[in-house]
């Protein structure tokens, strides 16, 4: 059976280490190279399809931000449990799990998940997270067992089309989030992040909205700074603001201060005359409009005030302390408990091994958000809020 991240609370089952010198016949310890082939024979012992390739086992146990744990008998194995571990977030993902068919039954599986949970805590995750297939009655129970809840399902998710879940778990004792239901998009080019972005938060407001790339390339044609650090240009937050707003929408805007964005991106004089252009015709618009435009910081609790009263924020962040690249990107704000933000980030690093589950309702700790909503060596902040557009004084005097 394969299982795919969820979220866990703390347990008391040892990991031993590669060089234990534990003379246990029953054990469970962090694999290495080594147990290479043994992995392979596992993993086509237990799956017809969707499979891991020893390539794919060998990044992921020496150069990938993750653990496999095996659970080993008398010197074999008898299965393994591989979490992926995302940088600048507090979630783990069970990215697969497998239990040989004989081995099954004897609580293998259960120590395993009870052991990647305790990990996942000791690396300072606060979730974990997985896919099931649907018809994978026997991996369900045991997901059910310990605790982990249904987030959505899968339709035509795995290679040979079958259904799968989506499941999480929370670590240790926390509150459920408090989350508006954002429907997920993923960007389909790597400068599509602000469109991708909107339209979640659209399709939040507005369920009957249609999401598809057309509307994506349409949004970043309208909100394009025409330049950006390198290739096409990125979206700002005045011309995203402006699209909204022509969609019906009620905005606001809120940057650190009057001052051009992204100008700093670019080296060429004539690049940061046109960002600058750009941004000056974009906010004539907006002042022409019922768009409000704020200066100053926002913090993490004018975010939650705007959740609790109706609004979904996008958020401008610098992608460094998620992917180790420095440009602006643009996430969803989706929820938050007492210790975390939620959201949606429209990229999926598939290279990472990456899927839209670990893009989904991210939780990151607040001083961490803090720290990722700025951007650029001024620190430029940018926030835009959307709402349902109240009914005109007129419309009103119409319904009664």
């Amino acid at each position: 059976m394969r299982l795919r991240a969820a979220l866990c609370r703390p347990v008391s089952t040892a990991v031993s280490t590669p060089g234990d010198s534990s003379d246990a016949v029953d054990r469970i310890r962090a694999a290495t190279v080594a147990d290479l082939d043994a992995l392979l024979e596992i993993e086509q012992r237990c799956f017809d399809t969707d499979r891991l390739t020893r390539r794919s086992f060998r990044h992921l146990l020496t150069r990938a931000k993750a653990i496999t744990l095996v659970h080993e008998r008398d010197g074999d194995l008898d299965g393994y449990a591989l979490v992926l571990f995302h940088a600048g977030t507090a979630l783990a993902r069970l990215y697969s799990f497998a239990v040989r068919p004989e081995c099954q039954g004897r609580g293998v599986g259960a120590r395993l998940l009870e052991t990647a949970e305790a990990v996942t805590l000791e690396h300072g995750y606060a979730a974990l997270r997985l896919e099931v297939r649907q018809d994978n009655a026997a991996a369900q129970t045991l997901y059910r067992r310990a605790g982990y809840r249904e987030l959505e399902s899968l339709p035509d998710y795995y290679e040979d089309h079958a259904d799968g879940l989506r499941l999480e778990k929370t670590l240790g004792a926390r509150a459920h989030p408090a989350l508006v239901q954002v429907p997920f998009y993923e960007q389909t080019l790597e400068f599509t992040c602000g469109p991708a972005a909107l339209m979640m938060a659209m399709k939040a407001l507005d369920p009957a909205l249609n999401l598809h790339r057309k509307l994506e390339l349409q949004l970043w044609r309208e909100a394009t700074t025409i330049f950006m650090t390198a290739g096409h240009g990125g979206c700002g937050p005045y011309g995203l603001a402006l699209s909204a707003h022509h969609r019906g929408f009620d905005v606001a805007v809120m940057v650190k201060d009057r001052a051009a964005l992204f100008v700093d991106s670019v080296r060429s004089p004539e690049k940061k005359t046109v960002i600058a252009l750009v941004q000056e015709d974009q906010l004539e618009q907006i002042l022409q409009r019922d768009i409000r435009m704020d200066y100053g910081l926002v913090s993490v609790a004018d975010l939650e005030q705007e959740l609790r009263t109706g609004g979904v924020p996008l958020v401008m962040i610098s992608s460094y302390r998620l992917y180790a690249e420095k440009f602006p990107h643009w996430v969803v704000v989706t929820g938050f408990d007492d210790h975390f933000l939620y959201v949606h980030d429209p990229y999926v690093d598939y290279a990472a091994g990456k899927t839209p589950t670990d893009c989904v309702n991210l939780p990151i700790l607040k001083a961490e958000f803090t720290g990722m909503a700025r951007y650029g060596k001024s620190g430029q902040r940018a926030v835009i809020i959307l709402r349902r557009r109240a009914p005109a004084a007129s419309e009103l005097a119409l319904r009664t």
